[in-house]
Order: C-alpha cells, then structure tokens, then sequence
C-alpha cells in the first residue's frame, strides 16, 4: 500500500515509517520540516512539504491507498499558557479537519481507504480507579476536551466511506525519547520516587507495541472506530515507581508532592496526576498480540541497555562498486566532517584498511582538544563495516557502516551506538549534549555526501518523480 504519514519524525512516527517499509508498504512522510526529515527518516521513505495548519491540496493523496495521521504538538515541555494551549489544541485539530476536507473533495473511488489516527487517553480525564474501556465517556479538563474535538474531525472520515481508526495513546514508554526520557535521569541518580499520592492509574505501552498496534490497524480491514493504545497492565505511579526502581537498581524514596507539581507546572500538571486505569479491550478482541503485556519485563528491556543508538540513512545514486571503495579509505572521513570539529587523519595501520586495521585522529569536541583511536572490529568489502573506538572521549562508541542496494543506487546506512563516560551522571549530565552533536555531525555528513555524489535535490527528499527520486 501506498501510505502516508504525518507526524513521522516523532518518537513513534520515526520507528512506525521502518516497521511500514519493512513490510513493503511505500511511505511518503508529510512533515513541516522536509530537511530534517531527510536526515531522521529512512532513506527509501520520500519526504513532501505540509502545512498542518493550512489547506491540504487533495492532489497529494491521489493513489494514496491510507493516511496515518500522528501529527500534533507535544502536551509536555512547558506550562500551558492560553496561547500554548490554542497551540496543541489547534495542530491536532487543525490538521485533522484540514486532511478530511481534502478527502472529502476527492471522488469517492480515489479516496484513501484508511485513516488510522491518534487521540490519548487524555480523553477519559480524571477517573480515579474506574476501569475504562473504548465504550467509555469522556471526562473533563482541558485535555478531554482536546481528544474529543481530535476524534470528531477524524471521525467525519468514516460518514465519506472511509475507514477510521482512533488510537487512544497512553503513557509512551520507549529508550531516547517518551515518557521514560524525563524520568530516567533522577531515578538514575536515586532521585525518583511516586508522584502525588501515587495511588492515580498509569496506563502505559511499550513503543514497539504501540508500533505494532498502529500496523495492525492499518492492516486489519475489519478494525474501526476507537481502540486504546495501551497495554494490559495498567499500574498505579506508586507500582510504577517500584518497578523502574527495580529496573534500575535504584532507591525510590524521593516522593514529589501533588502541590509542588502544581505550583511547578499548573494545569499541565494534570498530565501526571490524573487516574486512568485504561483496558485494550479491542486490541486485544481483534487478535492483537502485545509483546509487552506486562510493565516489568518492558522495563527491563528499556531499562537493560545505557547506551543510545541512532541510525541515520540516505540514498545516492550510485552503486555500491562505485560508493564502497571511497569509504574504505579512512582519510576520506576528513571531507564528511564539519569543520568544528577540527578532524584530522594521523595515522593508518595497515594503510589497507581491513579487520584489526586501527585508525588514529585528533579532533576538537565542544573546545577540548582530543585524540581518538578506533578499530575496525568487522570488515565484509561492498556490503558493511563496523569500527570500535579503543582510545577516546566516549565509554562506547560503535559504529556499523551498512551499504545496501536499492532502486539502481545505494543506500547508506549508518548504526551509531555511544554511551558517555562517568556512567549515570555523565549521561544527565552530557547526554543531551552528545545527541546533538552526534546528530550535526551526521546531517552535515548527509549533505557533503548528496553534493559529492549528486542526490537528486528537485522537490522534497530527492522527488523527481522517478523510483531514485522517492529516496533519501
């Protein structure tokens, strides 16, 4: 099928674009923002200019056979001023209505056949320790308000014929980013403790889940209407707490007061003091399978691993014959490397690059002067290779450098995983810090490369038209 998405550079659109293409679905990602969307989305996704607060012109869902609509500003990062409010009111309602007009204006033979959206379950307020399912009512305060004029822009979709699917999104638990990416650094140092009184409901998914479940509705013609995005296991914030504590090896004894988050965050306080005790009673009655289905073994598995890992991907238009050799020679790292870094090449050993080969560099990291040592721990000439820092400024850093055929040129994919070093505290520390230039370092190495081995640039992601132009 024929797909797009908005919202893909998000913590669950940039995951869900990979499990689409996986499984041989075209993916063409909608976004405000082309440029980033090249560096963060896989190469074969093509990326087109949206406005989610203007008018959709319904010529860009023409052949488009479902739309999957996550776009919507975040609910978390800052108090909820009238004009923050208008904002996350308007970005979900806005560019929902704005897709169903556009819909609405199209035959009804050329129609996507599918919109599978997200909502929250924000939409049941606050309920205290009733157990909620999809038939449920809505509650009250500022975010119910906000599902529910959400779900009826979406819903207007299925009165044109189409199918409509809204996923009511619990708390989002995922490594790098979600929920868990406020929480870890003070339960990390053995700060964390429950919230409020602890006794509110926390209904929760693993991202691979969630994932898996936004598939599964797109997949499963017979799925409509509302479904609860959120495992089977909803947990108090006290149960919660214990189990992260667990996870981490940590102490929780470090409660924070329902009155200090209010004063702290005002309404938006509500995001982590309201009860929801949510069932996936649909989910799970349509044959969903969640690998998650219980909070413990998904924190161990979030929790298990320090290290970050980023991938970053990108097409050109050549062959892996004619691509490989020029990354096989070490000292060309020099020219796909930002100027700030001050990177330099000293020394080589063999100068034939091949396993155990080791390369040695200075550089300049945030005004530090460095030296660098890595070792090629794997080498398979035109398919991949993988180097290992031996001697540096990271505790990890693990680099596979992967090249794979596709649409008569290559892609070239690139698996970074890094941990800081001084363990828990030089992560909240520095962590945020290396992201960010990890991520710069790699969006000028995504450009030095379309210019050196000439990436289609006509319209958004390379789209030209052609199968290359629907590329990175």
């Amino acid at each position: 099928m024929k797909i797009v998405v908005t919202g893909a550079t998000g913590f669950v659109g940039r995951p869900l674009v990979r499990a689409l293409l996986a499984r041989g679905h075209e993916v063409v990602a909608w976004t405000r923002d082309p440029a980033r969307a090249r560096i963060h989305l896989p190469a074969l996704c093509a990326v087109e200019s949206w406005d989610a607060h203007g008018a959709t012109d319904p010529a860009k869902l023409g052949g488009v056979d479902a739309v999957i609509h996550l776009a919507g500003e975040s609910v978390a990062g800052s108090r909820w001023t009238d004009a923050r409010k208008n904002e996350i009111l308007s970005s979900r309602v806005d560019s929902s209505r704005s897709l169903v007009d556009a819909i609405q204006t199209l035959p009804q033979a050329g129609r996507p056949r599918a919109l599978i959206a997200a909502s929250a379950i924000g939409y049941y307020g606050d309920r205290g320790d009733e157990l909620l399912n999809e038939s449920s009512g809505p509650g009250d305060g500022f975010l119910a308000d906000v599902c529910r004029a959400w779900e009826d822009e979406v819903g207007r979709a299925a009165t044109l014929g189409v199918r409509t699917v809204s996923i009511r999104v619990g708390v989002v638990l995922g490594r790098d980013g979600g929920a868990l990416q406020a929480m870890l650094p003070p339960f990390r140092l053995g700060g964390g403790g429950r919230v409020g009184s602890g006794r509110q409901w926390m209904s929760w998914i693993h991202l691979d889940d969630l994932v898996a479940l936004f598939v599964h509705a797109l997949e499963n013609e017979g799925l409509a209407g509302i479904v609860n995005g959120t495992a089977p296991d909803p947990v108090t914030n006290a149960r919660f707490t214990s189990e992260l504590g667990r996870a981490l090896s940590r102490p929780t004894i470090v409660p924070v007061p329902a009155i200090a988050l209010r004063l702290l965050l005002g309404e938006m306080s509500q995001i982590l003091l309201a009860s929801q005790r949510v069932a996936p009673e649909r989910a799970l009655a349509s044959g969903f399978s969640f690998r998650w289905p219980e909070l413990a073994p998904a924190l161990d598995d979030l929790c298990g691993d320090p290290a970050h890992e980023l991938i970053f991907e990108q097409w050109v238009p050549r062959t892996v014959d004619e691509v490989f050799p020029f990354f096989s020679d070490a000292r060309n790292l020099e020219k796909i490397t930002p100027d700030f870094l001050k990177f330099n090449v000293l020394k080589v050993t063999p100068e034939t690059v091949g396993e155990g080969t080791t390369i040695d560099y200075k550089l300049v990291l945030r005004g530090l002067p460095l030296r660098w040592r890595s070792v090629i721990e794997e080498w398979v000439p035109g398919k991949k290779f993988v180097d290992r820092q031996v001697k540096g400024p990271y505790a990890l850093w693990h680099h596979t450098h992967e090249f794979e055929p596709a649409r008569g040129g290559t892609i070239l994919r690139d698996r970074v995983r890094f941990a800081v070093p001084v363990g828990v505290l030089g992560d909240v520390v520095a962590g945020g810090f290396v992201m960010s230039d990890v991520q710069k370092i790699f969006a000028y190495r995504h450009a030095k490369i379309a210019e050196m081995f000439g990436t289609p640039s006509v319209g958004g992601n390379g789209h030209d038209g052609s199968a290359h132009g629907r590329a990175a």
